[in-house]
């Protein structure tokens, strides 16, 4: 379909990442062994860093609450310092065993994925449609914004270090679950107000139904992405595309 900006009163674009700007391979077949084949070396080397420690605080209190659970996580344990990196290297893998959003987690990620970025040793990717849309959108006078279940700091890194190189520029805000879950309508109250645009001029593109029933729930318009390799929808969201040149 074609989607006229102007023609619906957009004022600000809200986009999703996994799936609709960056393809879901390069999420769970990149990313995230990244983070998992480096969490241990990350927090043995890093492990007193204040920043560290506030993750791993997030970290505890997830776990506490985890504890409910049946069968429960692996300990988190307070001993030697050894012992203690072990536990939470355990905790994190079965965290991500379960692809939880947790805040504590994606931001420990976004700290481990920044090294690999500056090593150059990950390069993140988007489709070949993305570039040119943030050009043509920011200079039509949109604001352009990312709401990732990931870390700000990782998607300010991902838009930093693309196969098509720094396309951050055309990038106006960035929300991740620190804002809401992002299957619920007052996470995009949130975002709106945040911005300073009614949810009515917002339009929000992403390939999960469940976070498009909640914008459209907040007010915003919607668009279904449907890009190859995304999971099927069983949502009833007629309104779809297959690239951002629909979308003008």
């Amino acid at each position: 379909m074609t989607f006229r900006l102007t023609d619906a009163g957009v004022q600000s674009i809200l986009l999703d990442i996994e799936g609709t700007t960056t393809p879901i391979s390069f999420v769970y077949d990149v990313l995230f062994p990244f983070a998992r084949l480096h969490v241990k070396s990350y927090l043995e080397e890093h492990f007193a860093r204040a920043q560290v420690q506030a993750d791993l605080d997030l970290l505890r209190q997830e776990y506490r609450v985890d504890l409910q659970q049946t069968p429960p996580p692996p300990e988190i344990i307070s001993g030697t310092r050894n012992d203690e990196i072990e536990s939470f290297v355990a905790y994190v893998y079965w965290l991500m065993d379960r692809d939880r959003k947790s805040t504590g987690l994606k931001s420990l990620q976004g700290r481990i994925w920044k090294q690999g970025y500056k090593d150059g040793a990950l390069k993140a990717e988007v489709f070949p449609d993305v570039p040119a849309a943030l050009v043509r959108w920011h200079a039509a006078g949109m604001k352009l914004g990312i709401f990732s279940s990931g870390s700000v700091l990782a998607q300010k890194l991902l838009f930093s270090h693309t196969n098509f190189g720094d396309l951050s520029a055309f990038l106006d805000h960035y929300f991740d679950t620190t804002s809401g879950a992002k299957n619920r309508a007052d996470s995009y109250r949130t975002i709106s107000a945040a911005v300073g645009v009614k949810p009515a001029s917002f339009l929000f593109i992403s390939d999960v139904g469940a976070e498009l029933e909640a914008a459209h729930e907040a007010g915003m318009k919607i668009l279904l992405c449907m890009r190859p390799g995304n999971h099927p929808q069983g949502s009833g969201i007629s309104q779809t595309i297959d690239s951002f040149d629909e979308v003008f």
